[in-house]
């Protein structure tokens, strides 16, 4: 993990200078830059393509839930943070249906932002302790009939499939690991896109989660 480009995009001054200040100490971070809202965001990526966005959400004008929409849908490539002072279900759910990679509450200690980046980095997701609690928390409550038919609709294959990549597994390895080649791997991968209507691998998390194929 090195050379690493990374977005500070808040719409507090005292709060993007104080993280821009500690992530420059990182000898693995090459450039940072600021945008107080959306807009300028969207005009700076532009000409320069951040690897890491860390997205507000509440900013006047384009929320961060639309410019995380803008931003992955022209360059799918930039991964994106979302930052809340909030853990409610309803503002990461919304990020990672926007296409975030990962969720961090802003009274974090520096050391979430250092794993979000290590994680992320290598194509990981990432969400606060406190955010998985809460997912944690919800697991406790009897399954709908929803979620037990979604899972139902996976086969077993399909479900082994997806707990690979819950772990962060690539397609190859998944193969290794399965004895399938890597085009059977991709066909699952599409299959359980389609059955579970997720757009992407956070999403994916969630779902398996939510529905106990996976375990935290």
């Amino acid at each position: 993990m090195q050379d690493l480009n990374i977005c500070l995009v808040d719409d507090h001054s005292l709060f993007r200078e104080g993280l821009h200040f500690l992530l420059e100490k990182l000898e693995y971070v090459k450039e940072i830059r600021e945008a107080e809202n959306g807009a300028a965001c969207l005009h700076i990526i532009q000409t320069w393509q951040p690897d890491i966005v860390f997205m507000d959400i509440e900013m006047p004008g384009i929320s961060g839930i639309e410019t995380t929409v803008q931003i992955k849908a022209q360059y799918p490539n930039i991964q994106v943070v979302g930052l809340s002072m909030y853990g409610d279900e309803d503002y990461y759910r919304a990020m990672i249906d926007a296409g975030a990679s990962g969720f961090i509450l802003k009274n974090s200690k520096f050391d979430e932002v250092k794993k979000a980046i290590s994680e992320i980095s290598i194509g990981h997701h990432y969400f606060s302790p406190e955010i998985l609690d809460l997912v944690i928390n919800r697991l406790r409550f009897p399954e709908s009939t929803e979620s037990k038919e979604l899972k139902h609709e996976l086969s077993k294959r399909e479900q082994e499939v997806l707990i690979h990549i819950c772990k962060g597994l690539s397609h190859q390895e998944i193969g290794n690991v399965l004895g399938i080649s890597k085009r059977t791997v991709d066909k699952h991968r599409e299959n359980i896109l389609i059955k579970t209507e997720a757009g992407n691998t956070a999403s994916l998390v969630i779902y398996a989660v939510k529905t106990g194929i996976i375990s935290i």
